[in-house]
């Protein structure tokens, strides 16, 4: 099992050499921890979990306001980091450290709320004599297994509410981009907070010993790794949760402001390098503006500027994370190419790094391996549909369904076509609103996931077990009136209670409507 969206070769190796992969420089190292370091750690995590349960949701939002700060205060130099294993450029990196001190902020603020006991009102006479209680306890270790994308915010994404919730989470990040997380894990334990968080770094056989020492799983990476996630959780019957691939379509009406359309989907589309799990992947245009739109596109796309960022916020485009990734994505482009699409812009790696040119492609058919695969970069596929159903038909023409986003000047419409989707989330007139928005889950339809993020007390309950707890409110009797010994009068006064509660019309007291 690997934790990448692109696979790579597993060597036999006790380190793990992070390269740049905008210029191939080596930006550090860390261990391969086999599964017995793996065991240990879990082990360790167990033994901490029961004080940090025991801290409550208060307690334990001290420790993650003060790692707030910690974030913040170290702002800079993580994104110095993020920067060197990922190519970013500085805006984008620069972007990971406060989003996730939000998202601290977030869960430290509304855990409480989200985790207090509910006292669901009883749903028949017999049952209100008892107190009713569901109460929420977290799983005691909780395995992450994040990728390389955004490997700051990852962290965040998918570790805080865990913690939040009392559990203690094993944490384990992609071979590629570890050393944002080794940061984090630092942060964590030079405020001295209790040791409920542990780092193991390595390969597929570290993710495998994650799962196997887990009582709960999160994973984000690709759908093909995710089903080897889930069926390994399935085997130890235990829960896990999957942020997987997606192939997000745009659809812009006629009506739409192309302007910002353009704008929107550009950004969407070339965020990160389009190595988002919610990038723009395919644009549907209705005909009237289909020429237009692409001439706006390609314009907005043709001017991004892209290269290896210092600290001056120079570009805005950044390298691939490997170069089994530009790899896909030139196979993608030559592909559309050979099939008759046209590129209006890019279509090229650079020659330096991984880096490959922001891509415009026009004429595109839904048959392409371009609109068919996830891509997971710089490139922006672009069909030609004849309406609204046409553009809602292809969008739902595929195995993905992770999200999606309409651009119209008619609110209105926007939403209903909105409601026709295929997809765990919409955004009308603009892009990756969803992801910035905490309090909606980001759910995966179809092959793009199980469960969701974020999403309210939805994300936070997911890393919990329910327990239903029962109590009297009267005072007790010897015995209960459905206890032995049975008797017809107590049989005939229990059920009597139960039909009168459930029963409609006669039936409620046991007779037989009468027949006209």
């Amino acid at each position: 099992m690997t934790d990448l969206r692109a696979s790579s070769p597993v060597p036999t190796l006790t380190t793990i050499t992070v390269r740049n992969p905008a210029d191939g420089s080596v930006a550090g190292t860390v261990p391969v921890d086999d599964p017995d370091t793996v065991a240990a750690k879990a082990r360790a995590l167990r033994d901490a979990q029961p004080q940090w349960e025991a801290l409550g949701a208060e307690g334990r939002k001290a420790w993650l306001l003060t790692m707030q700060d910690w974030i913040l205060d170290n702002a800079e130099h993580l994104t110095d980091v993020l920067q060197s294993e990922t190519g970013k450029p500085r805006t984008e990196a620069a972007m990971e450290a406060p989003l996730c001190a939000d998202l601290l902020k977030y869960w430290a603020g509304n855990a409480a709320r989200f985790l207090a006991d509910q006292h669901p009102s009883a749903h028949s006479p017999l049952g209100k004599v008892k107190r009713l209680t569901t109460v929420y306890r977290p799983y005691p270790v909780v395995g992450l297994i994040i990728p390389w994308n955004f490997p700051l915010l990852n962290v965040a994404l998918d570790g805080v509410a865990p913690l939040a919730a009392g559990a203690a989470v094993l944490l384990k990040p992609s071979e590629v981009t570890p050393l944002s997380a080794v940061e984090f894990a630092r942060g964590w334990s030079e405020i001295g907070a209790p040791r409920v968080l542990s780092l193991t770094t390595g390969y597929a056989e570290t993710g495998a010993a994650v799962i196997a020492e887990s009582d709960c799983v999160h994973f984000t990476g690709s759908t093909a790794t995710g089903r080897k996630v889930a069926v390994a959780c399935a085997e130890r019957l235990i829960p896990c949760s999957l942020e997987l691939g997606g192939k997000d379509p745009a659809i812009v009406l006629a009506d739409a402001d192309l302007e910002r359309a353009a704008a929107g989907i550009a950004w969407g589309g070339m965020f990160n390098a389009g190595q988002v799990c919610v990038s723009v992947e395919r644009v549907y245009v209705e005909a009237p503006v289909y020429d237009e739109f692409v001439a706006k596109l390609t314009d907005e796309v043709a001017r991004l500027r892209q290269g290896q960022d210092g600290n001056k916020f120079e570009f805005d485009v950044g390298a691939m994370a490997t170069h089994a990734q530009r790899d896909i994505v030139q196979r993608h482009v030559d592909s559309a190419v050979a099939a008759g699409a046209r590129v209006t812009t890019g279509g090229r790696p650079t020659g330096v790094g991984t880096f490959f040119e922001p891509t415009v492609l026009a004429d595109v058919e839904q048959s392409m391996s371009c609109i068919s695969e996830e891509t997971f970069g710089p490139t922006l596929p672009v069909v030609k549909v004849a309406d609204e159903d046409e553009a809602i038909r292809l969008a739902n023409d595929s195995v993905y369904g992770l999200s999606a986003s309409v651009w119209t000047g008619d609110l209105a419409r926007g939403e209903r076509v909105a409601r026709r989707l295929e997809a765990g989330a919409v955004n009308i007139n603009d892009a990756l609103a969803n992801g910035f928005s905490f309090s909606l889950p980001m759910p995966g339809w179809k092959s793009s996931g199980i469960g969701s993020r974020n999403g309210g007390p939805d994300g936070i309950l997911k890393y919990c077990r329910s327990q239903a707890i029962t109590s009297p409110r009267l005072p007790t009797q010897s015995r209960e009136i459905n206890w032995y010994p049975y008797s017809r009068r107590k049989t005939k006064v229990f059920t009597g209670v139960i039909r009168a509660a459930a029963g409609r019309g006669w039936r409620r007291i046991g007779r037989t409507p009468r027949q006209s």
